[in-house]
């Protein structure tokens, strides 16, 4: 059931972030939504096989969007593990290490980004990067990763909440029909 929600989300922020943001000309040129997921993944789990399901996320932004295949999967995974190593040497899950690892995302995005324009047209197209675009998203970043992170680990919470019990309540159930046919 734990699935469900993250492919629930991953739709979500795919097509807020592809359909209805780009309509809102504040919003045209916002930061990757996906960094929101990873972050509560990279917060969420320290198992190997959330690797996986970034990969496979990375995947399928790579599959939609216009830049080069491997560079959301690569930022993806960077941001995991630069969260993971973070978590294990400082300090975990307080305000300040929140808008601190939102920043940082952002900017690995974007490193690798500048790194990809660097390999494609050369060091001279480095002083050609749209930079008031990297303060944008980092602006933007911080007001909306931060919230949206606390926001998304309330409804995980619930989630879990509300699949416990139906769980349970689908166990009780079937406790009762066997009790009936003996």
């Amino acid at each position: 059931m734990q699935i469900v929600f993250f492919i629930v989300l991953t739709l979500f922020l795919v097509v807020t972030q592809t359909i209805i943001l780009p309509s809102f000309s504040w919003f045209d040129q916002c930061f990757d939504l996906l960094i929101i997921e990873i972050l509560f993944l990279s917060f969420i789990s320290s198992h190997f096989s959330i690797v996986l399901a970034i990969i496979i996320i990375g995947c399928v932004m790579d599959s939609i969007s216009a830049i080069p295949f491997f560079y959301h999967i690569f930022s993806y995974v960077w941001i995991y593990i630069i969260v993971q190593i973070v978590k294990q040497l400082l300090f975990q899950r307080s305000t300040l290490f929140v808008f601190i690892i939102s920043i940082v995302s952002i900017f690995i995005q974007h490193g690798f980004l500048l790194f990809s324009v660097f390999v494609h047209q050369g060091a001279e197209s480095i002083w050609e990067f749209n930079f008031g675009l990297l303060i944008r998203q980092v602006f933007w970043g911080v007001v909306f990763i931060p919230p949206s992170i606390w926001v998304l680990n309330a409804f995980w919470q619930n989630w879990i909440l509300k699949t416990k019990i139906f769980q349970k309540s689908g166990f009780n159930n079937t406790e009762d029909k066997v009790d009936r046919i003996q």
